[in-house]
């Protein structure tokens, strides 16, 4: 147990799970996304859909996606701050008992008009976890350097992308691989104990069926 645990994240309130989190989700959507989207469509179900106006998850799945930290003052004003910038979005109440009832899909386009799905569930105190990315259903909390990595399902490439981090001197926290069926869509979810730098993340993604590879750093 540390710290975090005992008297929970710094935000701004006033809910860690419907405030801070989804800062988090929105923040990690972000970065999936490359930036900062031009447009977003985020359902909300379970008590997101029914408390997100009171609770201010709209303005912190908002400020997560301008790039905010959950203690950023500029919270309340983000949906004005991100009509400033240029971003529009919607909110829709959605309803599917599979998930956590604070959950929020966040459906994201870029400027030349590229689609990201990022769906992440607040789970209580701050914590997240994301459970799917586009098509994939994946699962991590954001808590380490994470690498998404997609790629097509194919034999050697996790061990091409392992001994890669291993040669660059990166250990493996944790790693975990998705995929729709074999063969097909997969992805690859690496938690490492150091960041991969920009030049290593260029070698990953010169690996045979590897699409890209994403850096999300610890977001506390």
């Amino acid at each position: 147990m540390n710290v975090f645990d005992i008297i929970g994240p710094i935000m701004v309130g006033p809910s860690s799970s419907h405030t801070a989190g989804a800062v988090r989700i929105g923040k990690i959507a972000r970065t999936v996304a490359g930036g900062q989207p031009a447009a977003v469509t985020i359902e909300l179900y379970g008590s997101f859909a029914q408390t997100y106006k009171g609770h201010g998850t709209d303005k912190a799945i908002i400020a997560g996606l301008l790039g905010m930290a959950p203690d950023d003052e500029r919270i309340k004003d983000s949906l004005e701050l991100a009509r400033q910038a240029g971003m529009t979005f919607k909110f829709r109440k959605s309803h599917n008992k599979e998930v956590h009832p604070n959950t929020a899909l966040i459906s994201a386009v870029d400027q030349a008009g590229k689609k990201i799905i990022v769906q992440g569930s607040s789970v209580g105190g701050g914590r997240i976890v994301v459970n799917r990315i586009n098509e994939i259903n994946v699962k991590f909390n954001g808590e380490y350097y994470t690498l998404l990595i997609p790629h097509t399902d194919t034999p050697g490439v996790i061990a091409a992308v392992t001994n890669l981090l291993a040669d660059q001197g990166i250990n493996i926290a944790e790693l975990n691989m998705y995929r729709s069926h074999r063969g097909g869509e997969a992805m690859m979810v690496i938690e490492t104990d150091q960041a991969v730098k920009g030049e290593q993340i260029s070698l990953i993604e010169a690996v045979k069926t590897v699409k890209k590879a994403v850096l999300i750093e610890p977001i506390y």
